[in-house]
């Protein structure tokens, strides 16, 4: 007989932010960009534990070990006149996949959206990442194939704002 250990969540510390950071970093080699990553714990404390942060994390553990986080952040919908939650990274290590992690983190941020009376829960996923589609459709969300993306970043940016 196996000892399964318990998978549970709590809110990020600052303590946690060589945590997140870890886990950043895994992501961004998952999603094949590994130099991808200019954050650092200062960003990240900043970002997410400072006085005015509108982004928060969720850290998931196995037993005590750290396998997975979450990064969501509140939007607003004009069109439902409320806020939604956006979820800007899932991501739990491979050795703990399938193990319920992912499904918990999911639901929780689904009772906090309903919780904070939002009109949606909203997150994107890559096209070629079919393991994360298989997951989220296996949970009844809809693809919103009709809209594009667009992003002004860097110095494309700071261009346009100078204009």
């Amino acid at each position: 007989m196996t000892d399964q250990k318990t998978i549970t969540l709590r809110d990020a510390q600052p303590s946690d932010a060589a945590t997140i950071l870890h886990f950043i970093t895994e992501l961004a080699i998952y999603e094949k960009e590994p130099d991808a990553v200019k954050t650092d714990e200062q960003a990240i404390l900043k970002t997410l534990f400072s006085e005015g942060a509108t982004a928060h994390s969720l850290i998931c553990f196995e037993g005590d070990t750290p396998i997975g986080f979450a990064v969501y952040f509140y939007n607003y919908s004009t069109w439902l006149g409320k806020n939604g939650l956006y979820l800007e990274d899932l991501y739990v290590s491979p050795d703990s996949r399938g193990n319920g992690a992912g499904k918990l983190i999911m639901q929780h941020l689904a009772r906090q959206a309903i919780a904070k009376d939002c009109g949606r829960f909203e997150w994107v996923v890559l096209d070629w990442n079919q393991p994360a589609i298989d997951f989220y459709n296996s949970m009844g969300a809809e693809p919103q194939n009709e809209w594009i993306i667009y992003r002004l970043t860097g110095q494309a940016l700071i261009n346009f704002a100078e204009k």
